[in-house]
């Protein structure tokens, strides 16, 4: 990125900034608020005036809680690419935002992993670069400002692999969050409390139950796995970001977006893909008539009762339809999606608008 203006408020908020490159393109906005940035976009380009939302900022950990954590291994030139997400929410009322300089959000990885990439995408869908801090015997952090809403967490490792195989244990940092993990067709997954969980995007899902602050759960994986037409996710390294959550001093800084290279494969791009199919496998719903009902009713008591079960299985079968199908389309955006962005017949902001779009599509889907 490029400074192109830095600017103080007033008392209430209010600022100006003049630049001739202002107006030509999309401009980043960012507001430094009691030691936090807060972005925006200015958009579309020309627009003569921008709301930056600012919240106050908190050091207790409490007001975000880890909702999801997903691991993807793909097998790769002899190594194996560890690939995790965790989503982040912050619920806090009244709205505040999360921040600790020496670092507020932990995560680990197996013994003998390299760390490649961590990147945070809050609201504005973007992937930030994040610069990791070595807590030792595998265990890191980022200084990360979570404001309220949803933060996903995205890190990238490699692993020895030899012969094909690896035994790997996973440690768990936060309590009462289920795993999901998956892995492509011909790699084997096991471990105490792993169960299958089907197939989606033509990936293996498996779960396993939540474990407890600091446990850990082995896995043994093996197997070279189906190629992939993405390359893995460890293509480049740490990368610090640059102007970000640590900047101090009050004041508005303006600069034209740059999107990060394309640096998670395709696997990363289908993570919330294949933890929304996990789900929906993990899912059984059965109609049942109360027994209470049923003993001693009447034939046309009995016809009724089928008849109103058979009414609300058919409703449940035509939400599945309508999920695999929003699942089908979204599936075919996110792969023409990152496609174009590959053959760069998409411009930057274009990208960020539709990759935004999908992003909200699946959070959507999710909540029903």
């Amino acid at each position: 990125m490029a400074l192109l203006a830095s600017v103080k408020t007033d008392t209430q908020g209010q600022f100006t900034a003049t630049h001739d490159a202002i107006g030509s393109g999309p401009v980043l906005v960012r507001a430094t608020y009691q030691g936090v940035g807060f972005n925006a976009f200015l958009l579309p380009p020309g627009r003569p005036q921008v709301d930056v939302e600012v919240f106050d900022v908190t050091k207790d950990s409490k007001v975000i809680f880890p909702a999801s954590h997903v691991i993807i291994f793909q097998p790769r030139d002899g190594k194996l690419i560890g690939a995790e997400e965790y989503n982040i929410k912050n619920d806090s009322k009244p709205p505040v935002a999360y921040f600790r300089t020496e670092g507020n959000f932990e995560f680990a990885i197996p013994d003998k992993a390299a760390l490649k990439n961590v990147a945070a995408t809050g609201s504005l869908g973007m992937d930030v670069p994040q610069a990791s801090i070595d807590k030792g015997k595998g265990l890191y952090a980022i200084a990360y400002a979570f404001h309220p809403g949803e933060t996903n967490i995205r890190l990238s490792y490699e692993l020895p692999y030899p012969g094909n195989s690896a035994n790997l244990k996973l440690p768990a940092v936060y309590a009462g969050i289920r795993m999901l993990l998956v892995a492509p067709p011909g790699v084997t997954l096991t471990g105490d409390g792993i169960s299958a969980a089907g197939q989606e995007q033509g990936m293996n899902v498996f779960l396993h139950q939540a474990l407890a602050a600091k446990g850990a759960l082995n896995v043994s994986v093996s197997g070279i796995g189906s190629p992939q037409a993405a390359d893995g996710p460890g293509g480049q390294g740490q990368q610090a970001q640059e102007g970000n959550s640590r900047t101090q001093g009050p004041q508005v800084d303006l600069a034209p977006p740059r999107i990060d290279d394309y640096k998670w494969p395709l696997l990363f791009g289908l993570i919330a893909i294949f933890a929304l199919g996990a789900i929906l496998l993990s899912r059984k719903q059965v109609v049942m008539v109360p027994a209470e009902e049923s003993e001693g009713a009447s034939p046309a008591q009995s016809k009724k009762a089928a008849a109103k079960a058979a009414k609300k299985q058919a409703g449940v079968e035509a939400v599945k339809e309508s999920v695999n199908a929003n699942l089908d389309s979204l599936k075919e955006e996110v792969f023409r999606l990152e496609l174009r962005k590959q053959a760069g017949t998409i411009s930057e902001e274009d990208y960020a608008r539709e990759k935004s779009r999908v992003d909200k599509l699946l959070r959507d889907l999710v909540r029903g």
